[in-house]
């Protein structure tokens, strides 16, 4: 059985937040914006205390592994300040959080998927093997599993879907920021032996320095064949950067408004 959670849920956290004080006149506490919504809390009232978030990275790169984490964070203690949705945290604050979850986790595990059965059964069901690796790797059974995205129906474990999980559920963006601390990682150590491809810095992603190290190197057994036809990547990239030119020469020609400008107005 799958259960789906569409957008919208009500804002709380099961946490206390800190108040925030107001400057004026009398000084009132006002209470923070509650972070993290109330999915995971309904979700142990229902199933139990260990809960399970699932996420994956690297659906999109044209190089590398898809890479998923699952993890257990304990449910009687506050979440970790700065963890987001891994999409919006830098490298550093990344890795930082990363420590903090792998010490504060009642339980972690990664999965992956290789290129070779990326190719072979596609991302999508790719993604959720890597899921599946993940969770039966658990050193602790969960008494249920959130996952960010819409229901897998391949995924066999019984699961809830969030969408957006990772900026709504505290365990899924942990789940996020492992999985993507884990796969930048490898994609580095890879870079070592590929260096035209510059995978330290784009971690497989398509970029114009990783396209330009496929049309003089070739491919790598690494890359992901189906998403490598050299030729549409060179045409994307080539109109990109003329989309990106015209749009500096249209600025150019109607001049960036001034104070005077905006005054006649």
């Amino acid at each position: 059985m799958h259960d789906e959670v569409e957008q919208g849920s009500p804002q709380s956290t099961p946490e206390e937040s800190e108040p925030t004080t107001v400057p004026n006149s009398r000084r009132r506490l006002v209470p923070r914006r509650k972070r993290w919504t109330t999915i995971e809390r309904d979700l142990r009232a229902l199933n139990g205390p260990l809960l399970a978030g699932v996420d994956e990275v690297g659906r999109g790169p044209i190089a590398g592994p898809v890479v998923a984490c699952a993890v257990i964070m304990p449910a009687d203690t506050r979440a970790i300040a700065g963890v987001d949705d891994s999409k919006r945290l830098t490298h550093a604050q990344r890795v930082r959080l990363a420590v903090k979850i792998r010490e504060r986790a009642v339980a972690f595990a990664i999965g992956a998927a290789s290129v070779r059965e990326i190719e072979r059964i596609n991302i999508y069901q790719a993604s959720a093997l890597a899921m599946q690796r993940a969770l039966t790797r658990l050193k602790v059974t969960p008494d249920h599993v959130v996952i960010d995205g819409r229901p897998m129906r391949t995924l066999s474990i019984r699961h809830t879907a969030v969408v957006h999980g990772d900026a709504r559920c505290f365990s899924i963006a942990c789940a996020s920021i492992l999985a993507k601390v884990t796969r930048d990682l490898l994609m580095t150590r890879l870079g070592v032996r590929y260096p035209h491809y510059i995978w330290d810095h784009n971690a497989g992603y398509t970029t114009r320095e990783h396209v330009a190290g496929l049309a003089a190197h070739g491919i790598t057994p690494h890359h992901r064949k189906s998403f490598c036809r050299i030729s549409d990547l060179l045409l994307e990239i080539e109109h990109q950067a003329e989309l990106e030119d015209l749009e500096e020469r249209a600025l150019d020609d109607v001049g960036m408004p001034d104070e005077d400008d905006l005054e006649e107005e």
